[in-house]
């Protein structure tokens, strides 16, 4: 459709309410060229060190990142950057953020310089309509992001923006602002929750961080029940995952690693497959869990 038919569409129906500016809609549309939808991702993105190690976390990441179309941007919703509100991060080149410590140095120096996308920020800040999305300039890239992205697409050639975690709202919050964004799986954007389903570092047994697959008996309770939801499509129950009992609460004592996951559901669509991959625990009480989806 050209430009001066569209616009004598949308002036048709400008008598609804809230409609956005005639000029802001064609733009927004004129930025965001159709392809084939993307599928979602939630990885598991366990210790920092996965930005580095060689095991079979990050075997199933690369794995993922071959799979999938090769994305024109990527949304990354981090564990580790909470905000009051919401914001998505709009600069040109953000910086590689190392937030953690007690790591060795080699981690510290990597660099995942990817590059921004302001304008995919602003399409974000179109999209959503239930709040108002705040441009940063401050942020970066966090180890949620850059640590899994980085074993995905090494050559740092994506664009990739943060969108954060308003601290300040519940489960339902989050998982209906993820079906906001739901047209840019359309747009060749790949959007990426990252955290982990079962995540209580309180409680990590530190000597069994290299036995296989090693969980205590509430995180095996919890993750069970987390995936059977989530391939039933039961997302109410994930919603409401503080109503789920002791085993769902010493799986999620605060809710940052857990939410992410929620993204990655609201935006799933009725009939698409879900494959999980990755779907092993870590000292006890971490789960590396990743679900894809889409994609086939």
């Amino acid at each position: 459709m050209n430009r001066k038919k569209f616009m004598g569409t949308l002036a048709a129906l400008s008598f609804i309410p809230g409609i956005m500016k005639l000029n802001e809609l064609w733009r927004l549309t004129e930025n965001m060229p159709a392809t084939e939808k993307m599928p979602v991702l939630f990885l598991g993105h366990g210790s920092p060190m996965n930005a580095i190690e060689e095991n079979e976390f990050v075997a199933g990441f690369r794995k993922v990142g071959q799979a999938v179309p090769r994305p024109r941007a990527i949304l990354c919703i981090s564990a580790h950057w909470e905000t009051a509100g919401t914001r998505v991060t709009a600069m040109q080149n953000p910086r590689t953020i190392h937030d953690f410590g007690g790591f060795p140095q080699e981690l510290f120096a990597v660099q995942y310089p990817a590059p921004g996308s302001p304008e995919l920020a602003g399409e974000v800040q179109q999209l959503v309509s239930s709040t108002t999305v705040a441009a940063d300039d401050k942020w970066g890239l966090d180890h949620g992001a850059w640590s899994v992205i980085r074993q995905m697409y090494p050559a740092a050639d994506i664009p990739v923006i943060q969108m954060s975690l308003n601290r300040n709202q519940g489960p339902q919050y989050h998982y209906e602002l993820a079906r906001e964004l739901t047209a840019l799986r359309s747009k060749g954007v790949l959007i990426i929750g990252s955290g982990n389903m079962v995540h209580n570092l309180r409680l990590v047994a530190w000597d069994k961080l290299r036995a296989d697959n090693y969980a205590f008996d509430w995180a095996v309770e919890a993750s069970e029940r987390m995936k059977t939801a989530i391939l039933q499509g039961d997302h109410k129950t994930l919603i409401d995952y503080t109503g789920q009992g002791a085993s769902f609460r010493l799986a999620i004592p605060t809710p940052e690693h857990y939410l992410p996951l929620l993204y990655t559901l609201g935006l799933a669509e009725a009939g698409e497959g879900v494959q999980l991959f990755n779907d092993k625990a870590v000292g006890g009480s971490l789960t590396m869990t990743s679900v894809m989806v889409g994609g086939g």
